[in-house]
């Protein structure tokens, strides 16, 4: 709060650690994950009480304002003017993470963690057998497919939880593109990032969502050390192949499921 009032701030040691986190996986991303959106959050108000379709010109003033090079890490953090940072594409994942870590320091070996699109899964069940994760249908009710998994973050990023109708009956959703202020309209109803890292899971989901289909698939192949199940708006369940004797099918459900080619 008072970092993006304009002060300059000596942040505490967590703090530091995780905007040094944002703006390096904004780096890795492309800036599709960015957390100085946050001028533009405000602007569009979706998560507000009272959103409202902002003018182009609107937007145009802030755009200028976003991007890692406006955050400075020296012994106190400090923003450019105008400048503002939104850790809410990866406040869930971090703090998923931090229970992960607190968890094993306890000796817990069996144990799910849920923050709503987030999920930890300490171990295997009780039995040994992996747990089962669902991922939402995002274009209905119940499960696209369930992931079985051991140790690991799931974390999903999609459109379909937060939106509001503007007055000609276009639907804009939360997550804005950072190039170009506006919420995204792509090919993607949702994006899965399994990993064992729950900071990264989270803002990969969010910004592969933003990248789009092709994109997202080209950022798996380049980066790889994480999973994913792309949703698609055409009705197909994509997945890479170190899912494919993990997920499992939702009979009926409409999509066609298929493995994402190295």
């Amino acid at each position: 709060s008072r970092l993006n009032a304009g002060e300059a701030v000596v942040v505490q040691p967590e703090t530091r650690a995780l905007l040094e986190r944002a703006l390096t996986l904004s780096g890795e991303t492309g800036g599709t994950f960015d957390m100085t959106v946050a001028p533009l959050v405000a602007l569009w108000g979706i998560t507000s009480d009272a959103p409202r379709v902002p003018s182009q010109e609107e937007i145009d003033a802030l755009l200028p304002l976003v991007g890692g090079e406006h955050v400075h890490m020296d012994d106190a953090v400090t923003l450019d003017t105008g400048c503002a940072v939104d850790l809410g594409g990866i406040a869930k994942g971090y703090a998923s993470q931090q229970v992960a870590d607190i968890l094993r320091a306890h000796g817990v070996t069996s144990a799910v963690v849920s923050l709503g699109g987030n999920v930890y899964v300490c171990g295997g069940k009780p039995d040994g057998t992996p747990w089962n994760v669902g991922i939402q249908d995002p274009a209905g009710s119940g499960y696209a497919a369930m992931v079985s998994l051991t140790d690991r973050f799931a974390v999903t990023s999609g459109g379909y939880q937060r939106y509001f109708t503007g007055p000609d009956g276009t639907v804009y959703q939360h997550i804005l593109d950072p190039k170009t202020g506006w919420p995204v309209q792509g090919d993607l109803l949702s994006v899965t990032i399994v990993a064992d890292n729950g900071t990264m899971a989270d803002a990969y989901s969010t910004a592969l969502y933003v990248m789009g289909r092709e994109a997202a698939q080209d950022f798996w192949r380049q980066n790889g050390g994480f999973d994913m199940v792309l949703i698609t708006k055409d009705g197909q369940v994509l997945y890479t192949p170190g899912l494919a004797d993990k997920l499992t099918e939702t009979e009926g459900s409409g999509y066609a499921y298929a493995s994402i080619e190295p």
